[in-house]
């Protein structure tokens, strides 16, 4: 499967609507592995329950009409499911969607530590 999100790699790399892209080649890289991570059965898409999952890894869990929407926003070919295509064009377009919106957000959020343990109790002295 690797072989063919390549070459769709290469398709976007010649497309002149991506070329104003900066650092198209490594985008397309890090947006592969992030697809590859996605893409649970290697099918070559990722299916309602493939982003189902996802979600709930980002913490972001979803009902199963939000997740149909979230496909249909982005799905070019009416299948239901998100293509690899379609994850590049929604990652590299202009057109912002539910799902890009949250992939960005998590991407900038991977470099920053998350605080662990318990949150302080409130005392009346913190309140306004």
């Amino acid at each position: 499967m690797e072989k063919s999100l390549d070459q769709i790699n290469q398709k976007f790399q010649t497309d002149d609507d991506y070329k104003e892209v900066e650092d198209l080649a490594d985008r397309l890289e890090s947006l592969k592995k992030k697809f590859m991570e996605f893409d649970e059965d290697n099918s070559g898409d990722i299916d309602i329950m493939e982003l189902k999952r996802m979600m709930e890894k980002l913490g972001q869990a979803k009902t199963h009409l939000e997740l149909k929407k979230m496909i249909a926003e982005v799905d070019t070919t009416n299948g239901g499911v998100i293509t690899y295509g379609d994850f590049l064009r929604m990652m590299l377009g202009k057109k912002s969607s539910v799902l890009k919106l949250i992939l960005i957000f998590e991407e900038k959020k991977q470099g920053k530590e998350r605080p662990k343990g318990t949150l302080p109790k409130p005392d009346l002295s913190s309140l306004p």
